[in-house]
């Protein structure tokens, strides 16, 4: 071509997505926007979105000056406050890949998942001060201990950062750099690390901000629940500085603390497991209060694992809406959330709460579809009944896992999620199970899921689990587990009748066993591998 100005490259700037443009745009645009942490003393500390990004730089500073260079993993094993928050920046700013550890995860695990990531330094809550005495020799590869909130026992991050100015500039380089390392919780072997992109993350904040997400927009005032040591805390750290929104953080999760933020802070949205929204029911119930008393609460964003009906019925009942989500540590971690169909207005109540219950629709970018569980090379039809292996691939997606020697995606890059999922029409999204947790009875899929579900469901029932016990005749039968409310008396006869008019007959219980307690994993989901475990022996009745 004649043309002077045409480029075979096209004609657009290049501006590579790294994830620190997003804390420069906050602080530019939002610089004056609050971000209030409630530590676990009781103290309170308040900044801003420029404050955030002036310690971030102090602190790429502080690990320059440490020896991280390009690359090298910088851990954290913190609760969620402002510092663990200038921290996911600061990491990232000199190139690091930051690494979130659960504290929750047992010993075996903490060591794997710090070694194997070869992290460099760690930066931790004194509440863990424990665990990093416990764990200090059997961490070989980290080199420099940060307290984020104490001097007794490692620098303080206060004034470890305070001995920079913050005058320096962020790490360049491409958009598909390393910026974050998370691991799977490893209920079957070791944990897995997901090795997030900038380019993936950038994408998937991009994407978490939009009203068919998390609705977010610069009124808004989100107190987040989901750890920021836990599956990216949802992307909501990343996506927060788009809109520029004010963050409300307790680094405890006391219900009469949190309801107590919500209230003083004007908390809008929020986000948390269903066990969560549970314990501020509880806690609400025994004050004597319910959602409207603690402030202008509109958006709850529920994922983890399915939230109950009654629980998104309570919810909407005081005019929240309910964006449940579905996703996990290898979407970076959102696939879909509950967003809106267009006649929802001419929906009536209970067609509106039973689309809620459904794990929603997936955003631009996010592919699923359903294989048989007997036969993975065929694809299911998207007909609302036909149920099995979720699969799911996209720029967010994960291709292999950290240090990996084969790719984790088969054909075309479809990723099989473990789950096992309906899929409608219209794209909705609706969990059944986990492929390791469904119960095969008599050649038929039977959800423990949808059981579990609908036993938390009965006034009396705190908590309930539901796993396959072995069957002379139909292979497996369900057994219920349940842990009854405080005070409350009820018989397996009682919470079996009530299950009857809430799943097909053939899926009741054989078996209904009353216990203290059960078993969580070290990220809050019922162990059902413990669970088996013990109840291995346990013989159904003829």
């Amino acid at each position: 071509m004649n043309n002077p100005g045409y480029s075979d490259l096209g004609s657009m700037q290049d501006w590579d997505l790294r994830v620190t443009h997003l804390l420069d745009h906050a602080a530019r645009e939002y610089g004056h926007r609050e971000i209030v942490t409630r530590w676990a003393d009781g103290s309170e500390t308040r900044t801003d979105w420029a404050g955030i990004r002036r310690d971030a730089l102090k602190m790429t500073q502080a690990l320059r000056a440490a020896g991280v260079r390009k690359g090298d993993r910088v851990a954290t094993l913190a609760m969620n406050h402002s510092r663990h928050l200038v921290s996911w920046y600061g990491a990232v700013g000199c190139g690091g890949v930051l690494h979130t550890i659960n504290p929750r995860l047992f010993d075996d695990q903490l060591d794997y998942i710090a070694n194997h990531a070869e992290d460099k330094v760690l930066l931790y809550d004194a509440v863990w001060q424990g665990v990093v005495d416990r764990m200090k020799s059997r961490w070989t590869s980290i080199e420099h201990y940060i307290c984020f909130d104490s001097a007794d026992h490692a620098p303080a991050f206060e004034d470890w950062i305070g001995a920079y100015d913050g005058d320096t500039t962020w790490d360049t380089g491409d958009e598909r750099d390393p910026c974050m390392l998370c691991y799977t919780s490893g209920t079957t072997g070791h944990p897995k690390g997901v090795l997030f992109e900038h380019r993936s993350t950038m994408l998937h904040a991009m994407t978490g901000v939009t009203p068919n997400f998390f609705d977010l927009d610069s009124r808004s005032v989100m107190l987040p629940v989901v750890p920021m040591f836990h599956a990216a805390s949802w992307g909501l750290p990343w996506a927060g500085t788009i809109p520029g929104i004010k963050f409300v953080y307790s680094a405890v999760n006391d219900p009469a603390v949190l309801c107590d933020l919500m209230k003083r802070e004007g908390v809008t949205h929020s986000a948390g497991v269903p066990t969560v929204w549970l314990a501020m029911f509880n806690y609400l119930d025994s004050v004597g209060q319910d959602v409207r008393d603690v402030g202008p609460l509109k958006t709850a964003i529920i994922g983890g694992s399915a939230a109950p009906k009654f629980m998104i019925e309570r919810l909407m009942a005081n005019d929240v809406r309910v964006a449940h989500a579905w996703g996990m540590t290898e979407t970076s971690p959102i696939g879909t959330t509950g967003a809106y169909p267009w006649d929802w207005d001419q929906m009536e109540p209970a067609a509106q709460v039973e689309l809620v219950q459904k794990q929603g629709r997936p955003a631009f970018g996010v592919e699923l579809r359903c294989v048989d569980l007997d036969d993975p090379e065929r694809e299911l039809p998207r007909d609302g009944v036909t149920s099995g292996a979720l699969q799911v691939r996209g720029p967010w997606v994960i291709k292999r896992y950290f240090k990996a020697a084969e790719d984790a995606v088969g054909t075309d890059n479809w990723f099989d999620t473990g789950d096992v999922a309906v899929i409608f029409p219209d794209g909705t999204l609706q969990l059944t199970d986990r492929t390791k947790d469904v119960i095969k009875s008599g050649g038929e899929w039977i959800s423990s899921v949808e059981l579990e579900n609908a036993a938390v469901g009965h006034p009396a029932v705190a908590e309930a689990a539901a796993i396959g016990i072995y069957h002379p005749r139909w292979d497996e039968r369900p057994m219920l587990i349940v842990v009854k409310k405080d005070g409350a008396e009820v018989t397996g006869a009682e919470i079996r009748d009530y299950l009857g008019g809430q799943v097909a007959k053939w899926w009741l219980p054989d078996a209904i066993e009353f216990v203290d307690e059960i078993p969580h994993t070290g990220t809050g989901k019922i162990s059902k591998k413990d669970l088996r475990e013990r109840f291995r022996d346990y013989k159904l009745e003829s």
